[in-house]
């Protein structure tokens, strides 16, 4: 491309044509030709005499200058102008393009990989190979030609990480196995970290080095801590600034389970300052609902914050066996309880039964040794739902018969009568010292204070299952503390008392450390990693770099002290954790996080990461011209007096058809559509960009609309496409989304609203339209792009759709749900883990909720698809079975329709006997 005066010319050879313009000038000034003047003496008679038309001898200058700006508008067009246009770097040879690809460059991602595709063309251009590589992912540099690389560049995403010396050390290694030199583009995110100067003077020895940044401060988020009754939020930026106002967002599941902003607040940081603090104050019911802290218009693994227990205040119930004793506090049974739980749980008293329906989190018996029948089913039964009952021994459990000759539900083991007395007045033996807790036990790792002991105790009979519910134990081998489960829930007796009168544990610290263990108490304070030592965390959900969360199931547990201190990568990944009934959450930043913005020496040449677009005009001067001739014409028609207002007319039509060739959408057309979309009920589908498939689409949801007409008392209007970069979401209830091999990414913008979208109930149905989303589906075009598509996007966890799922009975019964393809596999929002199963009913007891996606791949809008007069587009099958196959693709969109209308009510109970009668059952 040649570049002149700033302008680049796809075919500079086509200016040459503008030589050619004086000539056009000279011909078109001698036309109409002179006339020759000859004296005549007659002429002497017409003198005096006008004429009312006159016509002129020459063509106007005016008219001629506007006549050669056409002809040089249709040329300079002709020849390609580009303005802007991309120069072609310096350098030759092998170029490696190096990325920090960290959480802090996930909210700009979009934009750094238009800058590599950018780069990315200019080597293919050159001839160069390239190779490219990220940092907190390091591989073995492979150089090849640019085309494979922009291939693959849909399928680089940043990690939820920043590069640490071990990625250092393995980029250093792998730098190794290159035996030639390469040029360097190295991509920064924009923060310091470990090792860096180590390697840049690596990789200065091999070639030149230009490094790309942003200017722009990258923001994070601690995580929330709960003090003096309120959240307490930081935010960071890694550059001090002028002041500026962010706005933390608290999202949560409200009762219907569905995801929402349940609160928001500002944080300003002050100018020149690099942290920005907020206070939030909740109610405790909704402060538990809170799943995550993020900075609005921040997408990336740092700027939000995942919450666990800390934030949550436990309900606990404390019933004890006697009353306490006026003036001999210290005596009570609950004493020590209270003012170990008090500051970080809400402690509920009260009869038994009364407590019970407020679902408290623990029930602690302190000394209550019988309960009522009715007491004992309706504590087993809330057990079983999930609860803990934590009991601790006493004179009245020692002098009861309770679990003496076969195990009561309510305790862990059986007990002998009489209990242990040992260290006192009428006994031999010593106070007996506690004994080292086991590998298996909740207590592991916990150190034990030297003045903790023990001088009475109930004492458990022997039996084969004694030695797995022993979860803590005396110096002589003793039960100090036993455990059983009890249908979700479980049961765990102290075999001393919860007050001073056994043992001196209740005076310890490390009694507030068994309970804390045992999820009795949840901390305001982070914990340290002494307090985890010797335990194993499961992961349960982990973020990726753009802090969108996802199943951890089959990732391996964690050691509780590496979770507290060892820095996040790739085996230690920022998410929420489980240990027993805890929660804890490992977020990107901690506590005593700083951002420290990267700084390099004079000698690199650093830029910014701002990506010029190449503007091509020649569409706009051929325009020019075509609206200069009009304008000829007019003039022409003008001087020769032919010009009549009908023709004025016409041309001024074709004058304004030209300069306005698109329709402008003004807020008149955006009125338009939310009047047509909200009018009546509007079934709508994504614009794809590829016509066909998009007509496809509409003519689907019309035939699945005209269904709904008459088989239901749905009446739907007539279906809408719908660009997600411009048009409102909120207005349909469900979005078909076709997919397309090359159909462009939405923006960042466009992703914020349709996350929003299924925030607020909406739901999509992803259709890959190749029959294979399940097995080796996603190595499909089609699945490939499905999964670049849906990164970004809120998807809670799915799994194939199970036969007992609500879409297969919200109106018709249906175990098939084929298109034009007969393939089953659909998938919908995982069933939650306590999904009941009750016995004699066919179907679980599901949530309440709507599933926000349903991805399939079996092309239903092609078997839903009729032309204007009702008839199917699209074959399916053949013969009758195809269209069998049709009427079952009409019978689940029918059923998909009233899920999304209706949601679960399906799943009532009072339905089942009918269901049941229609099925035979």
């Amino acid at each position: 491309m040649t570049v002149l005066a700033g302008i680049g010319f796809a075919s500079p050879w086509l200016l040459l044509g503008l030589l050619a313009l004086p000539i056009l000038w000279l011909i078109l000034r001698a036309i109409p030709p002179a006339p020759i003047r000859r004296r005549f003496p007659g002429v002497a008679l017409l003198l005096g005499l006008k004429d009312d038309e006159s016509v002129s001898d020459r063509t106007p200058w005016w008219l001629l200058l506007l006549r050669m700006l056409a002809a040089a508008a249709v040329i300079v067009g002709l020849a390609g102008p580009v303005l802007n246009p991309q120069k072609a770097q310096d350098g030759a040879g092998p170029l490696l393009v190096l990325l920090d690809a960290s959480w802090a460059g996930a909210t700009r991602w979009p934009d750094t990989r238009e800058f590599v595709a950018k780069h990315l063309s200019e080597a293919g251009r050159a001839g160069r190979p390239v190779s490219v590589l990220r940092l907190s992912d390091p591989e073995t540099p492979v150089f090849q030609a640019s085309d494979v690389w922009r291939s693959r560049l849909a399928g680089l995403t940043p990690a939820p990480w920043q590069p640490g010396r071990a990625q250092i050390d393995v980029t250093l290694e792998a730098l190794k196995t290159i035996d030639h030199g390469f040029d360097t583009l190295w991509i920064s995110d924009g923060l310091a970290y470990d090792a860096r100067d180590t390697l840049l003077s690596t990789l200065e020895t091999r070639g030149a080095v230009r490094v790309f940044q942003t200017g722009n401060a990258v923001l994070g988020l601690s995580p929330a801590r709960f003090e003096d009754g309120a959240v307490q939020l930081t935010a960071y930026r890694s550059t001090p600034g002028s002041e500026r106002e962010i706005v933390i967002l608290a999202q949560g599941r409200d009762p219907g389970g569905t995801m929402r902003i349940l609160a928001s607040v500002p944080a300003r940081f002050t100018a020149g300052q690099r942290t920005a603090q907020a206070t939030l104050s909740l109610p405790s019911e909704l402060r538990a609902r809170i799943t995550r802290f993020e900075i609005q218009g921040q997408h990336s693994a740092g700027a939000l914050s995942l919450t666990d227990d800390s934030l949550r205040r436990r309900e606990i119930a404390l019933i004890a066996g006697r009353e306490d004793r006026e003036g001999l506090e210290l005596l009570s049974p609950l004493h020590y309880l209270e003012q170990a739980l008090l500051p970080t749980a809400e402690l509920l008293d009260g009869a038994l039964l009364d407590l019970l329906p407020a679902n408290p989190d623990v029930i602690v018996l302190a000394d209550v040794a019988t309960l009522s029948t009715a007491e004992e089913n309706a504590l087993v039964e809330w057990i079983e739902l999930g609860g803990m009952l934590l009991r601790f021994a006493g004179p009245r459990l020692a002098a009861s018969d309770i679990g003496r000759d076969t195990e009561d539900p309510l305790m862990p083991v059986r007990l002998r009568a009489g209990g242990r007395s040992v260290g006192g007045a009428m006994s031999w033996g010593e106070p007996k010292a506690l004994a080292p807790f086991a590998e298996g036990s909740p207590f592991f790792g916990l150190s034990l204070p030297a003045d903790v002991t023990v001088s009475a105790q109930v004492m458990a009979q022997p039996d084969p299952t004694l030695a797995d519910r022993v979860i803590a134990e005396l110096s002589d081998g003793t039960p100090l503390v036993t455990r059983k489960p009890l249908g979700r829930g479980q049961v765990v007796l102290f075999h001393v008392t919860a007050n001073a009168e056994w043992s001196s544990l209740p005076l310890s610290g490390l009694f507030v450390e068994m309970l804390e263990r045992l999820a009795v108490s949840s901390t305001a304070k982070a914990p340290q990693a002494g307090d985890l030592a010797g335990t194993i965390w499961t992961p349960m959900q982990v973020m990726d770099g753009f802090g969108s969360l996802s199943d951890a199931s089959a990732l391996p547990g964690v050691d509780g002290a590496d979770l507290v201190d060892a820095a996040v990568g790739p085996g230690l990944r920022p998410g929420l954790y489980a240990s027993e009934d805890r929660r804890l959450a490992r977020n990107v930043l901690t506590d005593e996080a700083d951002l420290i913005p990267a700084l390099w020496p004079d000698r690199i040449p650093v830029q910014g990461l701002s990506v010029e677009r190449e503007r091509p005009l020649g569409g706009i001067l051929l325009s020019l011209a075509i609206m200069l001739l009009v304008l000829d014409v007019i003039a022409s028609l003008a001087l020769s007096g032919r010009l009549i207002p009908g023709r004025l007319s016409a041309v001024l039509a074709l004058a304004l058809l030209s300069a306005h060739p698109g329709p402008a959408h003004s807020q008149n057309s955006a009125d338009t559509f939310a009047i047509d979309a909200t009018k009546e009920l509007v079934l709508a589908h994504v614009l794809t960009g590829d016509n066909g498939i998009d007509r496809v689409a509409q003519a689907g949801l019309r035939g699945l609309s005209d269904t709904l007409f008459f088989r239901t008392s749905v009446e739907p209007a007539v279906p809408m496409g719908i660009d997600l970069e411009r048009d409102e979401l909120s207005f349909f209830p469900l979005l078909y989304w076709p997919i397309t091999p090359d159909q462009p990414i939405p923006s960042a913008e466009a992703y914020g609203r349709l996350n929003e979208y299924l925030r607020s109930g909406g739901v999509i149905l992803f259709d890959t339209r190749d029959a294979d989303i399940a097995g080796f589906g996603t190595a499909s075009p089609n699945g490939r792009r499905l999964q670049q598509l849906a990164a970004p996007l809120d998807i809670p966890p799915l799994e194939p759709l199970p036969a007992d799922h609500v879409l297969t009975r919200t109106f018709y019964l249906l175990q098939d749900f084929p298109g034009r393809h007969g393939r089953r596999e659909v998938w919908v929002e995982a069933a939650p883990p306590d999904a009941e199963h009750i016995e004699g009913m066919p179907f679980r007891n599901l949530n309440d909720g709507v599933t926000p996606v349903v991805i399939g791949g079996n092309d239903w809008a092609a078997a839903w698809a009729v032309d204007d007069n009702g008839r199917p587009m699209v074959p399916v099958g053949r013969g009758f079975a195809g269209e069998r196959q049709r009427e079952l693709a009409y019978r689940f969109g029918v059923n998909l329709v009233m899920h999304v209308l209706t949601g679960n009510y399906k799943s009532d109970q009072v339905h089942v006997p009918a269901l049941l009668d229609r099925l035979g059952q």
